[in-house]
């Protein structure tokens, strides 16, 4: 480890440690426009100059100097300080003066930087140059003129993303960074870039002139459009959420999240449940919370009741339900309401082992059913970086286009009972080998062949566990650790026949099999879920309450409540904890305090935001075949959930940037 001075302090800095690296780790605050710690280094902005010594003469570009044995590193000197300013004033040359009506405003890294570090006048008085803004598509707003080249957008594209969409044309005045061919940029992460710009360059189009930060409430919570379980800010005002930003967690997203979990949020103003509705002669008409429950009562269900968990629903809401069908005499819930009915028996075997963070040092992977882009944008991130590794990925199902070196070695899951020999080869050889399996590997009954294949190539070895299954839902993983399930899935609630049945905003479920139940909907926006039920409850849709997820690697999360709910609709608990009342039965909690504290008792991994521990890998059944063509249950990235199909931004993407229609209201 190097030995350094930064500014008379003398400590020792990491191999391969840079000089700008050296001076936080001593404190000090370099000024920065390209250098970003999760993409490679550019130098070229030259805000953080430094005086080193030895060394030449003159300031150096702390970003992209390593730090050395024996450095004397001043940040302080008055040559630093002017070398600074000067910087500044060139980067300023063209930028406009654009401060009051840009949306960076009071966000900017520019403007922070300008005052700390500016000389405070100019001595330009040349024309600033103008540059046509680009169209990056509905999601990124562009004003060109504002850009400062720092390239950020470019690096994060080419190696995050693994989409070269974004880079820079001619040179020196006339450089001008855009997409080629003045495409949108079509990825599933590409308004990350609005937050790694600096300046106003590229900001967000939906959320223009919405808000100024110093407006906002920030609320900390978690995304539930994917499995993935991404930390977000939500940030809103009054009662209304403006905008969905990342939290920084290295073990989940790094810092980065899907377009649809920042885009989605103002689904959750439109086609909102607000009031309760009942369907009387075949239309739905208003009605009151005491009909309501007077009228599921009336059916007295008794122990032929039955409850359906969606997507999108948090532990509480499903411990909540499961008491109160228990008080009933009932068991019949479930929550993979597509109609899957894998062994849940040991949550080993259904969860994501290696975690996303580990999956980056895999060295060979098979993936088995997922459209991993779709299912996990985030986790395509993670297995581009093992991929530029060195890692060998392979794909059994149908082709879908990867941002990293993949073979497709066919579409039917039955090749996993005959794989190619240089697959098996570079599996059973690889020192940290890993198998993903999707749903629509286990739709095919892919669970216990790809144990097997668990056992044959060592998957579960000191320190590395590569047996992992990817789902996409919010609610699968905390679902399963409270019992949400039977063992012949939906097929064995059909069975049953129930005269209630609770649908837990469960919108992808087949009501067909229910046609002679009461079905009542207790969910937060009018689609396909309330359109099937006779009775509609209105709840409270994830930023409207706290919760508890558990995402797709078995990491219990909480979010916190940002707004409160719009009309008469009300916290899925406290309508639970209602119907009891109606019902005549107890449930035994009347606060969230005491429903939470009962769920812990009851679960005890569900009280620690950590990744919990489900033991062992079971053994394989060698009995199971799969067979069977897979396809994806993911069409459309942009329209997988009641609030992404309500909002308007979703709608717009899925039209232009999947399937290449222009909607009227998009117009600008």
């Amino acid at each position: 480890m190097p030995k350094v001075t930064v500014d008379g302090q003398e400590l020792d800095v990491p191999d391969g440690a840079t000089v700008l690296q050296a001076c936080e780790l001593a404190g000090k605050e370099i000024p920065r426009f390209c250098y970003h710690e999760r993409l490679s280094i550019a130098g070229n902005c030259r805000m953080c100059l430094v005086e080193v010594k030895p060394g030449p003469p003159k300031p150096q570009a702390s970003c992209a100097l390593p730090a050395a044995e024996g450095q004397q590193i001043r940040t302080d000197t008055p040559m630093v300080k002017k070398a600074r300013e000067g910087v500044m004033e060139f980067l300023l040359i063209n930028h406009p003066l654009d401060c009051p009506i840009c949306d960076q405003g009071g966000e900017c890294d520019l403007q922070d930087q300008s005052v700390a570090y500016g000389r405070g006048a100019s001595r330009y008085h040349e024309h600033k140059r103008a540059v046509t803004s680009k169209n990056m598509g509905p999601l990124i707003k562009t004003i060109m003129t504002r850009c400062i080249h720092c390239t950020r957008c470019v690096r994060f594209s080419e190696e995050v993303a693994g989409v070269d969409e974004i880079g820079a044309l001619y040179r020196g005045e006339n450089m001008q960074i855009t997409t080629y061919l003045e495409q949108a940029a079509k990825h599933e992460l590409s308004a990350n870039v609005i937050d790694l710009c600096p300046v106003g360059a590229l900001t967000s189009r939906p959320y223009a002139y919405e808000a100024r930060p110093w407006e906002l409430k920030k609320t900390m919570s978690i995304d539930v459009s994917d499995a993935v379980g991404a930390n977000i800010r939500i940030d809103s005002r009054g009662r209304e959420v403006l905008r969905a930003l990342p939290r920084i967690n290295d073990d989940v997203n790094e810092e980065w999240i899907s377009d649809k979990a920042r885009y989605q949020v103002d689904g959750l103003t439109r086609r909102r449940l607000d009031k309760v509705w009942i369907r009387k002669a075949g239309k739905l008409q208003a009605s009151s919370w005491n009909e309501a429950f007077e009228l599921i009562a009336a059916a007295k269900p008794g122990k032929d009741i039955a409850a359906v968990a969606g997507d999108m629903v948090d532990c509480e809401t499903m411990f909540a339900a499961r008491k109160l069908l228990n008080a009933l005499g009932s068991n019949l819930v479930e929550s993979r309401q597509t109609g899957m009915n894998y062994d849940v028996s040991n949550l080993a075997a259904v969860n994501f082992n290696t975690g996303f963070a580990e999956i980056e040092n895999a060295d060979a992977v098979l993936i088995v059913g997922s459209h991993v882009r779709w299912e996990a944008a985030l986790l395509n991130v993670r297995l581009r970086k093992a991929a530029k590794s060195g890692a060998k990925i392979f794909l059994v199902g149908p082709e879908w286009e990867t941002t990293y070196p993949a073979e497709f070695i066919g579409a039917d899951v039955s090749v996993l009972h005959d794989l190619p020999a240089h697959v098996a080869e570079a599996m059973s050889k690889a020192e940290r080998p890993a198998v993903i399996l999707g749903g629509a590997a286990l739709a095919k009954g892919a669970l216990h062949p790809a144990l097997a294949l668990a056992a044959e190539w060592n998957l579960v070895r000191d320190g590395w566990n590569g047996f992992n299954v990817l789902h996409f839902s919010a609610a699968r993983m905390g679902s399963l650790m409270l019992g949400f399930a039977q063992k012949g899935g939906m097929a064995d609630i059909a069975a049953a026949k129930p005269k209630v049945v609770l649908s837990l905003g469960a919108d992808e479920m087949d009501l067909e099999p229910f046609a002679d139940a009461l079905k009542v909907y207790i969910g937060h926006h009018g689609d396909k879920g309330a359109h099937g039920a006779e009775i509609i409850l209105p709840a409270a849709a994830f930023t409207e309450k706290s919760g508890t997820y558990v995402n797709t690697e078995g990491r219990v999360q909480l979010a916190d409540k940002a707004v409160f709910a719009p009309g008469d609709a009300r916290e899925d608990w406290t309508i639970l904890r209602a119907l009891a009342d109606a019902l005549g039965v107890s449930v035994g909690f009347d606060s969230f305090e005491q429903l939470r504290a009962q769920m812990i008792a009851e679960v005890p991994a569900l009280g620690h935001e950590a990744v919990a521990d489900y033991g062992a890998l079971p053994k394989a059944d060698m009995s199971v075949k799969a067979s069977g063509a897979m396809s994806y249950p993911i069409k459309d990235f942009y329209m997988t959930n009641p609030i992404a199909r309500a909002s308007a931004v979703m709608q717009q993407c899925s039209a232009e940037l999947l399937h290449g229609e222009a909607l009227p209201e998009a117009a600008e």
